[in-house]
């Protein structure tokens, strides 16, 4: 019987902060608290005879306390409540174990602990206030400290994790040979099944036909395979429109986009994910990915791979987890493409209701709308969205690079209400893929089929059906529930190694197909991936989650982290071998049989051998699934849709008489659309794999403005591919056409500004998010659709894939209130030069630049659907418009003639806030001063600077001025010239003047300052407040950071010696370890052999370290990060012989040098490596395995939340051999960590070390000097101290991130001299350790 064992643990240090933080968060709703102190709780599943043994329980208070406070652990709660307090435990609901658990668990079995098989922490507070709280107070606290989607109050310690109630076993067939379609209705209902009528009459005659009753588990599965969400029955259907019939689908319409472009598709239409022509790059892979193995240099033709898709009403019903698994689901549509391709990187995009944000007023908000309980407000979704999605790619190892978010809530003229209660969570990717593996071969007979990820939990059952629901709020809240997801991101990294390892075979790719896991679960993921040959599926062999799940569940849930595929037998053993040494679970579930069959057997009481039956059963096990795949996947007959167009009810825009731009502007740069999105790009990884060239923030002060994502396609090309993205939803209010050509113009606005092949060559993922069964909302669909289509025949671009969500509607009350109509345009292409990338941030090149403005629609100046228009809670009538495409196709032709030949400085597109926005941005990122005088004769100043017609702005130097003109001129475009950049710094003046009558005049610093607001208002509300007003004061003073490379410096070189042998480095890396590629390319630039080493390896003895050199301890989240900072990997290294003895062995060898960066850093701290001042052992164990107390600790970033910074660091003396020769540079470098902040024993230590050259790196301001101000120091350590060393030098341990920095295409910014370096400062710490190897030592 197991036991559940309790560990209570104190906050310590400066973590203690979360007491304040639950403190504000509830204060502002109970006046009457006076305190707050909190306590974690690890509820620990003990499954052996026996308690856990005196060594046992000090391993496990080691796991859970904190290694520079050790009776900070205790079995007793060190809260005691008293007659006026109130105890509160909430923590994960106890249906599944979470992943927390599952990484918790991992960790105990890496100590040895094998007895531990579930962790729950759960999170303990106690609230003091001057009297005895109420019932409605603890309510009120309840509902602020826990996710009621996700967490519940446990009113008593947890005693066991057995389900309190299993669910029931599967009722009998439906019966619809005796009862008719009024079977299937019931079963619809009870099952939330979302079945239309259409659906109901089509099944119930299918098995009339056939003479047989479904099983439920069939009717679930044809629910989910032939959803909405699954099918897209809208586009593919047939339409009637007020009457006429369409002669062609909207899928049709939109495959047709392709005939007017380039054929340079490899992949269109298909497997969730496109592909376009790409090009021959160099890259580095492992020579046999089963084993511990060299780096070796490859060339191959890589493709650029695009998908993008929504997840919506999970993000809506749960925030954080639903955002999670739409990243996740998207991340797995590119590594599915093909036979696998590689994740690169991410953009994200957020719809949602009017914030509210609490004592900050944005006056057109609403105060009279309500909301349902049933979703989570539009603050909570504005904020812990983006902390999903950010959470999971920053653990997943995927960098976002570009991302939207816009807020509206409005009644129309006609009464009607429009917001996002329903929110939009949008998510894209880049990815590339090598040639060779595009296509997917056919299932053949006897291929296995293959599970490969997490393992089946009762998550997400329905999760098809209930995105597909009409109306949101319209099924039963506990089917809500149920449909909910949970993302891991740790588990998908893992899986994602293993397709990476399966792609990289030396020996050829072992997949002959694969699909990724989503909506309908196994039996939408096994049906396509058998089809047509038909496959045979056991239950017995699922690697189960959870005991308790049945036949439907096994079958129907949508648990994520999943894939399947398709494998000859004879690669059962290299596939085997792969997930053993990446710790990921593999399943082979089933066999294809080719007789077009997919059938699930449910033997789990009596398990079917792998060759055929095992003991042979009494009875034939049951088969809950038998059905011909054609019926189920084959061409269902269209449905067909009668659609009414209702045209909006216009009213004239009514600004206020005598509005100001300046007063107009208070409103405008502070609408969440225009508005800084700091508060999204700073808590999310813009550098992680170190093939990113341009990122969302620009200039000297990094501001998020950049216009289009860049990034390689190998470390070691300069050739890669641009992504951007358009969107204009308020106009679809006005003209749903407008809106989709302006969506488009956007995408292509942005695209411009990185130098790509040829618009033709461009391709779109085009996302649809609609209530499209609602009256009107389909024919503007159909609208929207068929102005796509045409402009971007019109202009050569064309469609290659997307998505639809076609149920964004929610219910309130008795009113039902519809998002916007949005159409989300993700182009992307293939980029020649990765440098020949601008961004707007001015240049002011010799304290003079000149700035153009190119119209594409010149003379319009249409305020309908604008920013200005809904600041003041309107529409208006007359939306802007691209009226002729072809200035938009001669614009880009002539912009990326001047970006090839690097005649631009700099460059932004008109979009939301229009041409004052764009001109102050350009202005806010630049940190200067402009002079801009903007002639439009006759018409309005705000007409002019805020209508949203689409247009460029660009900044060139003043000798280029005349040619630049010429060129777009001689062209047939307008292109006007409206002044000058001016002084730099936050106190120039931005003056911009209408037909010569100054409109603002004002400091750069006080317009920004406004424009940053909403965004800092809301980081208040996830990061500590001070932090927050630290940097909002400092942007208002700063000029910008000043590099330096003293005299003294090293020029890098990397001479490989004809015949040497070169030195051997291990990248080490752990389970959740993501920054292994980019140190490889590093070690490998400077003349390394390079080897892919795990910890699997060296804890199974597949290798020892007698023959390197060097280990360098890479970054990411090693087990998630569970129990603290590379806890995990110090337990694994602590406490398993054989990776203990061989790291010991090594460190104490004279001639080695490691590298530990973030991860690796803290993991070296925890080791005593570094940290110490001594010439100890610090880090050795006695014969117990004990580890020896750290003196240095890396905690949580003052901040509370992970930072995302290109930041400046100062080289110091001191005898780190990777860092001579560079002491008194500073340099920026990016900085990519939640735990960062290093915390000493003792004050002392910290002052020895510093003394002593021990602390060769810190945090530098903008003058160069070691700081403690955020976020020029992201984690708020002591002093500035940014990395730290052994007496001896050999060892070094940094936070920042120098192996993402060693090309110069990868710095954030680069200003003058630095623009002309052909070679990166930071190579030249790679290049020391390869010196020290060859003589140095």
């Amino acid at each position: 019987m197991a036991l559940v064992l309790r560990f209570y643990v104190r906050p310590s240090g400066h973590e203690g902060a979360a007491c304040g933080h639950s403190l504000r968060k509830l204060q502002g709703k109970l006046p009457e608290l006076e305190n707050v102190e909190t306590e974690l709780c690890y509820n620990v599943n003990w499954t052996a005879e026996t308690l856990p043994s005196a060594q046992e329980m000090k391993k496990l208070k080691w796991l859970f306390g904190c290694p520079l406070f050790l009776d900070g652990v205790a079995q007793e709660s060190w809260l005691h409540p008293g007659s006026s307090d109130l105890l509160l435990e909430v923590g994960p609901r106890l249906n599944f174990s979470t992943p927390t658990s599952t990484n918790i668990v991992s960790v105990c079995q890496a100590a040895g602990l094998v007895a531990v098989d579930r962790v729950e922490p759960t999170r303990r507070y106690r609230l003091s206030f001057a009297c005895h709280p109420s019932a409605e107070m603890k309510a009120v606290a309840l509902a602020a400290l826990h996710d009621r989607m996700t967490e519940q109050l446990f009113p008593h310690p947890i005693q066991s994790f057995l389900p309190e109630s299993i669910p029931a076993p599967l009722s009998g067939p439906i019966d619809i040979l005796a009862e008719g379609r009024s079977a299937l209705e019931k079963a619809n209902q009870e099952l939330g099944l979302a079945l239309d009528s259409w659906d109901l009459d089509f099944y119930t005659k299918r098995f009339q036909e056939l003479q047989r009753n479904p099983s439920t588990v069939e009717a679930f599965d044809l629910a989910q395979s032939n959803s909405e969400h699954s099918r897209h029955w809208f586009f593919k259907g047939q339409l009637h429109l007020d009457g006429k019939k369409r002669a062609h689908s909207l899928f049709e319409s939109i495959m047709s986009t392709q005939a007017a472009s380039n054929a340079n598709n490899v992949l269109k239409f298909c497997d969730n994910s496109s592909a376009i022509q790409g090009k021959e790059v160099r890259f580095l892979q492992p020579e046999d990915s089963t084993k511990p193995s060299c780096f070796r240099q490859q060339q191959q033709l890589r493709h650029v791979v695009f998908t993008a898709e929504t997840h919506n009403f999970p993000t809506g019903v749960s925030p954080f987890s639903g955002a999670t698994t739409g990243t996740g689901g998207r991340i797995r549509d590119v590594q599915c493409t093909g036979r696998g391709a590689h994740v690169v990187a991410g953009t994200a995009g957020y719809c949602f209701g009017n914030l509210f944000i609490p004592g900050y007023n944005l006056p057109w908000e609403d105060p009279s709308f309500q909301y349902p309980g049933n979703f989570a407000r539009p603050l909570e979704i504005a904020i812990e969205a983006s902390n999903g999605a950010s959470d999971y790619g920053n653990k997943f190892g995927e960098p976002v690079l570009a991302g939207f978010a816009r807020s509206l809530g409005l009644q129309l003229p006609d009464g009607q209400r429009r917001e996002w209660i329903k929110p939009i969570m949008f998510s894209g990717g880049i990815g590339s893929m090598e040639a060779e593996h595009v296509g997917k071969e056919p299932p053949e007979p006897g291929m296995e089929v293959v599970k490969v990820g997490g393992p089946v939990y009762r998550i997400g059952v329905g999760g098809g059906a209930a995105s597909s629901v009409q109306v949101q709020g319209d099924n039963s809240s506990d089917l809500d529930f149920g449909a909910v997801q949970r993302g891991d991101p740790e588990m998908e990294q893992k899986m994602n190694r293993v397709i990476r390892a399966c792609v990289e075979a030396s020996r050829g790719n072992p997949i002959c197909s694969l699909h990724d896991q989503g909506a309908g679960g196994n039996g939408n993921v096994l049906k396509e991936l058998s089809d047509p040959a038909g496959a045979i599926i056991y239950t017995s062999r699922f690697q189960l989650g959870d005991p308790t799940l049945n036949a439907l569940e096994i079958w129907g849930a949508e648990y994520q982290e999943s894939n399947a595929l398709l494998l000859r037998p004879p690669n059962r053993d290299f596939l085997s071998r792969v997930s053993a040494r990446e710790r990921c679970p593999v399943s082979f579930v089933g066999t294809i049989t080719g007789d077009k069959r997919i059938v699930l057997v449910d033997d789990r009481e009596s398990p079917v051998g792998i060759n055929g039956r095992g003991d042979a059963p009494a009875a034939s096990p049951p088969t809950p699934v038998d059905l011909e795949l054609d019926w189920v996947l084959g061409k269902m007959p269209r449905k067909e849709f009668f659609l009414q167009r209702e045209p909006p009810v216009l009213q004239p825009l009514a600004l206020p008489p005598g509005l100001t731009v300046r007063q107009a502007l208070e409103r405008v740069l502070r609408l969440p659309a225009v508005a800084s999105k700091r508060y999204l790009t700073n808590k999310v990884d813009r550098s992680v794999g170190g093939l990113v060239a341009q990122q969302q923030c620009v200039g000297p002060l990094q501001t998020p403005l950049a216009d289009v994502a860049v990034v390689a396609l190998s470390h070691q090309e300069l050739v890669g591919a641009a992504t951007a993205l358009g969107e204009q939803p308020v106009k679809s209010l006005l003209d749903p056409k407008v809106a989709a050509r302006l969506a488009v113009a956007e995408a292509l606005t942005n695209l411009v500004f990185a130098w790509v092949t040829d618009l033709r060559d461009v391709k779109c993922s085009g996302n649809w998010m609609w209530a499209a069964k609602l009256p009107g909302e389909g024919a503007a669909l159909a609208d929207a659709c068929e102005a796509m289509v045409t402009v971007m025949a019109a202009l050569g671009v064309a469609v290659d894939g997307g998505k639809d969500s076609l149920s964004m509607a929610a219910r309130v009350g008795s009113e039902t209130v519809r998002a916007p109509g949005a159409l989300v345009i993700s182009a992307y292409a293939v980029c020649p030069d990765i440098t020949a990338t601008v961004t707007p941030d001015l240049k002011h090149p010799g304290g003079r630049g000149h700035l153009l403005y190119v119209p594409l629609s010149p003379g319009q100046h249409r305020l309908g659907g604008t920013a200005l228009a809904q600041c003041f809670s309107q529409l208006g009538e007359q939306p802007p418009d691209l009226d002729l495409p072809e200035n938009l196709v001669r614009a880009f032709s002539i912009t990326q003639g001047l970006l090839k030949d690097r005649l631009l400085c700099a460059g932004h597109d008109i979009s939301d806030g229009g041409l004052v926005t764009c001109l102050l941005e350009m202005a806010f990122a630049g940190n200067c001063g402009i002079e801009v005088d903007v002639p439009a004769p006759g018409v309005d100043a705000l007409a002019v600077l805020f209508a949203e017609e689409p247009g460029l702005v660009l900044e060139v130097r003043e000798p280029d001025l005349a040619g630049v003109l010429q060129r777009y001129q001689g062209a047939g475009l307008c292109c006007l010239e409206l002044g000058r950049t001016g002084e730099a710094g936050p106190h120039a003046v931005v003056r911009v003047s209408v037909n010569g009558v100054v409109a603002v005049e004002e400091p750069v610093g006080q317009l920004r300052a406004l424009w940053e607001e909403t965004s800092f208002q809301l980081d208040r509300l996830q990061a500590e407040p001070r932090c927050v007003a630290e940097e909002e004061q400092g942007l208002k003073e700063r000029t910008g950071p000043t590099y330096c490379l003293p005299p003294t410096f090293p020029r890098a070189s990397v001479p490989r010696e004809p015949g040497g042998p070169s030195p051997r480095v291990a990248i080490l890396r752990e389970e959740g370890s993501n920054g292994d590629r980019e140190m490889a390319d590093a070690f490998h630039l400077a003349g390394f052999e390079v080897w892919d080493v795990t910890m699997q390896d060296l804890c199974s003895g597949a290798i020892g370290l007698d023959t390197f050199r060097g280990v360098a301890f890479v970054g990411g989240f090693s087990y998630a990060d569970v129990l603290g900072s590379a806890k995990g990997w110090a337990a694994a290294v602590t406490f398993n012989p054989k990776a203990r003895a061989e790291l010991s062995r090594f460190r104490k060898r004279p001639d080695t040098f490691s590298l530990g960066v973030c991860n690796g850093c803290q993991l070296l701290a925890l080791l005593g490596w570094v940290g110490g001042d001594t010439d100890e052992e610090a880090g050795e164990v006695g014969p117990d395995s004990w580890p020896a107390q750290p003196s240095l600790l890396l905690c949580h970033n003052l901040s509370g939340r992970y930072e995302s910074r290109w930041a400046s660091v100062r080289v110091g003396p001191g005898p780190a051999l990777m860092l001579r020769g560079m002491e008194g540079a500073v340099l920026p470098v990016w900085s990519a960590h939640g735990e960062g902040y290093m915390a000493f024993s003792s004050p002392e230590l910290q002052a020895r070390m510093e003394a002593s050259g021990l602390v060769p790196l810190h945090w530098a301001d903008d003058d160069g000097n070691p700081t403690e101000q955020y976020p020029l120091n992201p984690n708020g350590s002591p002093g500035g101290m940014a990395g730290v060393c052994s007496r001896d030098g050999r060892h070094l341990a940094l936070m920042p991130h120098p192996e993402r920095a060693v090309r110069p295409w990868q710095w954030a910014w680069r200003p003058s001299p630095f623009d002309m370096l052909t070679t990166s400062p930071w190579l030249q710490l790679f290049v020391n350790a390869r010196d020290w190897t060859r003589g140095g030592c």
